[in-house]
This record gives C-alpha cells, sequence and structure tokens, in this order.
C-alpha cells in the first residue's frame, strides 16, 4: 500500500499554475433504443441504453488525454459529449473549463473537433487547404502575410513541407498518403492555435508508423498551450509513452483513469499484474474483454477503479487549487500568441462578414471544380450529344399534323433532359456536404453565405450548358421565332437547369446517401414528366392527382416552349386536305378528298378547301389545355422553382447540421 500511495503522490497535480484545466464528473448518457422489426407481445418497443455511466476526470493544459476501450465501449460518445456534441437536457454531470461551465457558443471559438473521416476537397493543395482554413477561422485583424506565416508554422509542425504543394487527391487522383492527409484534417481544425483539441480516433486506418507520427504532432500541439482529448482503439507501446492521462471504459463505465504509468501498479494491486514486457493496453482491453464474457462482468474492475480515484483524490486533496478564472486564463493564453480572439470580450461568432465568407467559398470551390476537366467535359459532352441526337433525330420538322407531334415530343425530351442531367451532381453535393458539416461545426462561416456562394458558382456554368444546348437544337430542329425566339428558348433552358439543379442540391441536404438520393431524384422527375402536359392533358388529369400537374417542375418549363413555339395566330398547322392524314383515308385519292371537303362545306355551312387554315398556333394550345400562363409567366415560375429548392436547401442545412447527438 505504502508503495502504490508514493506512485500516486508523483502523479498528483504539480504545484505550478496551470492555466487550463478541463474537468467532468458523472457524466451519464442514455439513448432510447427503438426496435424496428419484430413482433412485441406484452413488451416495450424501445429499451433504455445507457452509453455513458458515470464518467469522471480531467485534462490539463499541455497533456493528452486519450480514451480507450473495445469497439462498442463509449468511446465516441465521451469525446462528444465533452465537445459539446450532445444536445442540451440529454446529457447528465458537468463539463468544466477552470471551473466554469463552458458555454456552446465558447466552446465553438476555444475549441476545435477533428473527425475520424478526412473530410477535404480532394484538388485543393496541401498549402490551399490550410490558408482557406486560415482565412475562415483567424480574425480578420491579422493581415494576409500574418495568416500566410501561421500557415507556414503550422505546416512545419505537421511534417508537412515535402508535400505542400501536392494535392489532397481522392480515388481517381493520386495525392499524399493516409497519414498525410489525417494531418492536414488536424491542421485544418487548428489552424486557430485552439485552446482545447478533440479527436474521434485520429489513428484509425492508420499503419503504425503514420499512426506514430500523428501522435507525435498531437503531443507537439499540446506542448504548445492546448488540451488534447482523443479516442483510440489499441495504442502502441510508442504512442502510450506520449499519453498523460488515459480513460479506459467498458460498456459506458470507467474501469481505469489515470496516468498510463500506473497501469502496472493498478492491475497488481487488483490482482491481475501485467506480464513482463507487455504491452499495457492489449492486456488492459484483453483483460477487459475476458471480464465481459464472465458471469460478473467487469463490476469488480469498475469498483476497484472507483476506491482507487477516492484514495488518489484523498492524497491530491485539492486537484483544482491551481487553475485561474476562464478569463483570466484566455486572455492569458491570447497574449502568448493564440489566435482565439482578441480579447476574452470580444470572441466573435463569425470572423468574417457573409460577403467575404461567400466570396472564400465560390473561390475555394472554383478551384477545386476547375481541377477536374474530365468531370467539366463529360458533362458537356452529355449535353451536346443529346443536343446533336436530337437535332438530327428532329431535323427541319414541318408544320403538318405530323410535325406538330414531332414537336411536342422534342419538347418534351428536351425538357427532361435539362432535369435529369442534373442528377449527376449527387454524388458531389453529398460528398461535400460532410465537408460544411465539419466546418461549420466551430462556426467557419454562415450557412446562408454557404447557400449562395453555392448558388452563385453554378450559374456561369449552367449558362454555358444552356447556350451549347439551344444551339445545338433550335436552328437544326426549326424552331419558331428567329432570334428573339432563341433567346427566350436560351432562358428557358436555363431556367430548367437552375431549377433542376437547385432541386438536386435540396435532396442532397435532406438524404445524405447517394443511392437513396437518386431514387428519389428520378422518382419525383418521373411523376413531374408524366404530369407536365404531354402525355395526359390538364383537363384529362383527375381532380385528385392534379395537385402533383402543379408542382411539376416539368410543367412550366415545357409550356414555355409550347408558347415560344405555338403563341402565333398567323401560323397554320393544319389545312383542309391535312385533316385526313392519320386517319383510313389519308390513302384516298386526292379527288375524293375534294370531294368529301367539298360535302364538309355544306353541312358545316363554311368553305373548305385544300388551303384553309383549320387549327391555328394559339388554338393548338387552346388544344393542348395551356391557357393558364403566358410565356414569360412559365418563365418566371422556373426560376422561382430554383430560388425556392435553394430556400429549402439553406433550411435542411440549418436544421440538419447540429451536430449533436439527440
Amino acid at each position: 500500500m505504502l508503495q502504490r500511495d508514493a506512485v500516486i503522490n508523483v502523479d498528483s497535480p504539480e504545484t505550478r499554475p496551470v492555466p487550463f484545466i478541463l474537468a467532468f464528473k458523472d457524466l451519464i448518457y442514455n439513448v432510447t433504443v427503438h426496435r424496428r422489426f419484430g413482433l412485441h407481445f406484452g413488451h416495450s418497443p424501445a429499451q433504455v441504453k445507457t452509453l455513458l455511466n458515470g464518467i469522471t476526470g480531467e485534462a490539463n493544459e499541455g497533456e493528452i488525454l486519450a480514451v480507450l476501450g473495445a469497439s462498442g465501449a463509449g468511446k465516441s460518445t465521451l469525446i462528444d459529449a465533452l465537445a459539446g456534441r450532445i444536445a442540451e437536457g440529454s446529457l447528465k454531470g458537468t463539463v468544466t473549463l477552470n471551473r466554469e461551465p463552458l458555454q456552446s457558443r465558447m466552446l465553438k471559438v476555444i475549441s476545435a473537433y477533428v473527425m475520424q473521416d478526412d473530410l477535404l476537397f480532394p484538388m485543393l493543395t496541401v498549402e490551399e487547404t490550410l490558408m482557406f482554413a486560415a482565412e475562415f477561422r483567424l480574425p480578420r485583424s491579422l493581415t494576409k502575410s500574418k495568416k500566410r506565416e501561421r500557415v507556414e508554422t503550422l505546416i512545419d509542425q505537421l511534417g508537412l513541407r515535402t508535400v505542400r504543394n501536392t494535392l489532397i487527391g481522392d480515388e481517381g487522383h493520386r495525392g499524399i498518403s493516409g497519414g498525410e492527409k489525417r494531418r492536414v484534417s488536424i491542421g485544418t481544425d487548428i489552424i486557430h492555435d485552439p485552446i482545447v483539441l478533440f479527436l474521434d480516433e485520429p489513428t484509425s486506418g492508420l499503419d503504425s508508423t503514420n499512426a506514430f507520427m500523428v501522435v507525435q504532432v498531437l503531443k507537439s500541439i499540446a506542448s504548445s498551450g492546448s488540451i488534447v482529448i482523443m479516442s483510440i482503439h489499441q495504442p502502441s507501446c510508442r504512442i502510450m509513452e506520449f499519453l498523460d492521462r488515459i480513460i479506459v471504459l467498458s460498456s459506458g463505465q470507467s474501469v481505469f483513469s489515470d496516468s498510463p504509468a500506473t497501469l502496472p501498479f493498478f492491475f497488481l494491486e487488483f490482482g491481475r499484474p501485467i506480464p513482463y514486457k507487455e504491452n499495457n493496453a492489449e492486456f488492459t482491453l484483453d483483460l477487459i474483454k475476458e471480464l465481459e464474457g464472465s458471469s460478473q462482468g467487469t463490476r469488480g474492475l469498475v469498483e476497484f477503479n472507483r476506491n482507487w480515484q477516492q484514495k488518489k483524490l484523498r492524497v491530491s486533496q485539492e486537484p483544482h487549487r491551481n487553475s485561474s478564472s476562464l478569463k483570466e486564463a484566455i486572455n492569458a493564453s491570447i497574449s502568448r500568441g493564440k489566435l482565439v480572439s482578441t480579447s476574452y470580450s470580444s470572441i466573435p461568432s463569425y470572423v468574417n462578414p457573409w460577403w467575404i465568407e461567400t466570396i472564400l467559398l465560390a473561390k475555394r470551390y472554383m478551384i477545386n471544380w476547375t481541377r477536374t476537366p474530365e468531370l467539366i467535359g463529360t458533362r458537356v459532352f452529355i449535353v451536346m450529344m443529346t443536343g446533336f441526337l436530337l437535332a438530327t433525330v428532329y431535323w427541319k420538322v414541318d408544320n403538318s399534323p405530323r410535325g406538330v407531334q414531332e414537336r411536342l415530343s422534342f419538347f418534351s425530351f428536351a425538357m427532361a433532359t435539362m432535369f435529369y442531367s442534373c442528377a449527376d451532381g449527387l454524388p458531389a453535393f453529398i460528398q461535400e456536404r460532410y465537408i460544411f458539416l465539419r466546418e461549420t461545426a466551430h462556426n467557419a462561416y454562415r450557412r446562408s453565405s454557404y447557400v449562395i456562394s453555392h448558388s452563385l458558382v453554378t450559374l456561369p456554368h449552367l449558362f454555358a450548358l444552356s447556350i451549347g444546348f439551344a444551339a445545338t437544337t433550335f436552328w437544326f430542329v426549326g424552331l419558331n421565332g428567329g432570334v428573339a425566339g432563341f433567346i427566350y428558348y436560351l432562358l428557358i433552358i436555363f431556367a430548367s437547369f437552375w431549377s433542376g439543379c437547385s432541386f438536386v442540391t435540396f435532396v442532397s441536404g435532406v438524404i445524405p446517401n447517394v443511392m437513396m438520393s437518386y431514387m428519389v431524384t428520378f422518382g419525383y422527375l418521373s411523376y413531374c414528366l408524366l404530369f407536365s402536359g404531354f402525355y395526359i392533358n390538364r383537363d384529362r388529369i383527375h381532380p385528385y392527382w392534379i395537385w402533383i400537374h402543379y408542382i411539376s417542375l416539368l410543367k412550366y418549363p415545357y409550356e414555355a416552349v409550347l408558347h415560344n413555339e405555338f403563341d402565333d395566330p398567323s401560323r397554320c398547322f393544319v389545312r383542309g386536305n391535312q385533316v385526313f392524314d392519320g386517319t383510313l383515308m389519308e390513302g384516298v385519292s386526292a379527288t375524293t378528298k375534294e370531294k368529301i371537303l367539298e360535302t364538309m362545306s355544306s353541312y358545316l355551312g363554311m368553305e373548305l378547301t385544300e388551303s384553309r387554315c383549320l387549327r391555328t398556333g394559339s388554338e393548338l394550345l387552346k388544344q393542348q389545355g395551356i391557357q393558364q400562363l403566358d410565356k414569360w409567366g412559365c418563365l418566371w415560375v422556373t426560376l422561382a422553382w430554383g430560388f425556392f429548392f435553394r430556400i429549402l436547401f439553406y433550411f435542411s442545412l440549418l436544421l440538419g447540421s447540429k451536430n449533436k447527438r439527440a
């Protein structure tokens, strides 16, 4: 016992002042698990599961606190709890920084959270990625040169000097290694030199060398004056040497919380000494797994750890006696060069005004987008090829009744093409959505700035596609209206691309799964095509389905191009001798047709000749049931659909990006 107490004395808090101490006590987090399948005979369809059960501990400035445990032990849940990523009211217990409760707004500014996945723009270089992070996170009071100095310092600190000008890369583009990518991810979140750094399994998926280098970087970050808290599955012996404190979890309960150096003494007193030269972490996790499979479980180890902590507290007496107030500590930290803010009282929610954020986001998107010419070229090629095929299939359509039907088919297919071709952006939108969630978790920029920039950067590309499609179809199909007709045709194609792209963007914001997004997008567009007015006229649709007709995205551009083509009372599309086309009388002689027309004239009381116009363009529109809106009204409604879905996209980001567990 004397030997163990001596060890505790060695590892007790030092007498020097510690500027920051993050403490947490009795953290409890329960979730309700609903059964999705199966029959319930007298049993509740839901059960309460405890993910955290009375977790207590602390982390000091300059230290790394690591949370260990098997899969499902509660490591990520504890990190989320400390990082404020669990909704208020759901988490019981206290989390304080220098004895003061952490407010959500303050925590976002002074901390950083590094997710397990590396969410980066693949076509940016390492330096560009960090520079954009600096623009988003560092105070505006810093000059461009100061921000660049910070990026240069961070590149050296992360060991990325040799790959600074290398693309991040992805599956289709060669880039930096996995370990380097992980360090870049860390760099984007610590660009503002946070006081507290949370990391969810930063070594996951890395080999031993890269994992060691990542933890080595984290140790240097902690030594610079930060608190580093991370989860880790099974650290190597070399990594264990960098850890100052560890918390080992089992089914949401703490089975060890102390310095890694005390592990041998802890298990020696518990009665399960660690064998000579065995990895302490591996032994601990193996023992926990063994106990979890026993009838008593880990209750004995949990209780022993609780007694160990109580004895440790009696020795240390006052674990927080040296901590200063949060305000004093933050101001002292800023005075030492921390780039959190200019002072404690002036910590902003966002460092840039919305228009600066919009410009930066648009610039970053354009750089990343223009470096994928194969994707740009593929989309342009598909649109141009579709236009070329339509132009050759419907080459110089005439004004006969058959030509009218061909025009209607052309317009229906062409307008549908505008919307279906927008669906190819779903995977990119969804991938970018996760980057958005990571960056907005700490107020890098406003959601409104993201929506505005996302909308603006798509306009030039959509307009270029519109010009290409309009130019390859309008003149070769033989559409009506001359230059004025072509300009309107171009505008309605652009409006169709705009509303289609906006709809796809909205779907990507609501449904993060690529396959489900495709199913919803194509399903909805198919319904829009069915009720657009081509397959069935509006007056023939049953009243209980008529609402789909009015919310159909294809209805308005389809009616718009029909107005542009047929809304001309001087144009004739059915003459006297053409009433027989497509009937049994089509093959009779011209003389017989003339006699039939004379008979019909006497019966109807009007003169019917071969050249008599029986149906003008305006009458054709009336026959199609297109009378409610003129062509300009259809254009404005199509554009309005685009703005409507952009607004819905904003609210989907606002409501769906809380970054907190329920």
